[in-house]
């Protein structure tokens, strides 16, 4: 008797999780952005796809993974968890530790949605500023693509100090 295995489903793939990533980089160059480490998770919270590049920090790849991880534990962008939450530290402590640290509410943390507007993933980016590390997520994905939350990047993500 012989046995098959079976492939399993993911709700992201390697390809589509290698495309947002190499966009990401791409877009930060064109930019002329500081080096970036960048996350891509299924819905999961599964690593898809991870890089970092030359010159980042050795704690960028904590805070990328915790950024897509926050967006995903809390079904909203980072920008909106650190918006909710700017008055609650008691709430966002707790999150912190529940997560095992896991947990970073600022800008860079975006969800993946598909056409259904169904939540597939979440990219993490960290680098440079909160929000241009969120301009890359948010264009890298819908160069892809896809949609995500949030739909735009903040209109004075240029501006944004380290």
């Amino acid at each position: 008797m012989s046995e098959q295995l079976q492939t399993l489903s993911s709700s992201l793939s390697l390809t589509v999780a290698s495309a947002i990533l190499e966009e990401c980089l791409t877009i930060r160059q064109q930019e002329g952005l500081l080096p970036l480490a960048v996350a891509v998770l299924d819905a999961g919270g599964q690593l898809v796809a991870f890089k970092r590049e030359d010159g980042c920090g050795v704690m960028r790849y904590d805070i990328a993974f915790g950024k897509a991880w926050a967006a995903l534990g809390m079904g909203m962008s980072t920008r909106l968890i650190r918006d909710r939450m700017a008055n609650r530290p008691a709430f966002q402590s707790a999150l912190a530790s529940v997560s095992d640290g896991r947990f970073i509410p600022v800008p860079g943390g975006v969800l993946i949605l598909n056409q259904q507007s169904l939540v597939i993933g979440a990219v993490g980016v960290s680098g440079d500023a909160s929000d241009r590390d969120e301009f890359c997520a948010i264009h890298a994905i819908q160069s892809a693509g896809l949609r995500c939350e949030p739909a735009a990047p903040d209109p004075r993500w240029r501006e944004a100090g380290l």
